[in-house]
């Protein structure tokens, strides 16, 4: 399976770091299954740091996952997807001794809506009355060394 990982420079020996922001799902490191949306966030990144230039690491990764890594996969936004999303964007310490985390990715499209739950302006079942029509990128978090080994650098797309 190829994975993708979009920055303001190649990626070519990923490494776990905290991130400058609450992510989603935590510290780990980022890819998606979407050219187009790692092509995104390698523009964003680039705006953000103004340096570099907006570059699209691709990866191979063993597809089914390996069945000693431990998996924790969210597939579709709902409830449990919102309630770890909204704790990780908070800073709240979650049970997430996960090798591999994968599910939707807050977007765009979806921020007003995470953004409104996280300030208690919706309730959990009008969030995810709200987020079920969105077609959701996915986003595959490498959460410890054991799952960052499993990459396999493949090409570096500079935009």
């Amino acid at each position: 399976m190829l994975l993708y990982h979009g920055s303001n420079q190649a990626v070519t020996q990923p490494v776990l770091l905290r991130p400058e922001r609450r992510l989603d799902f935590g510290m780990g490191f980022y890819l998606t299954s979407s050219r187009e949306q790692a092509e995104r966030w390698a523009v964003r990144t680039w705006e953000r740091r103004k340096q570099g230039r907006p570059t699209t690491t691709v990866f191979e990764y063993p597809f089914p996952v390996p069945k000693d890594l431990t998996v924790l996969t969210f597939p579709r936004a709902n409830a449990d997807w919102l309630e770890f999303v909204a704790a990780n964007r908070r800073g709240m310490s979650v049970n997430d001794n996960y090798d591999l985390i994968v599910g939707p990715v807050a977007n765009d499209q979806t921020v007003t809506t995470v953004t409104l739950f996280l300030g208690g302006f919706l309730e959990l079942e009008e969030a995810i009355r709200r987020l079920a029509p969105q077609r959701l990128c996915d986003q595959y978090v490498c959460k410890t060394e054991k799952a960052l080994g499993l990459l396999t650098l493949s090409e570096v797309i500079e935009q």
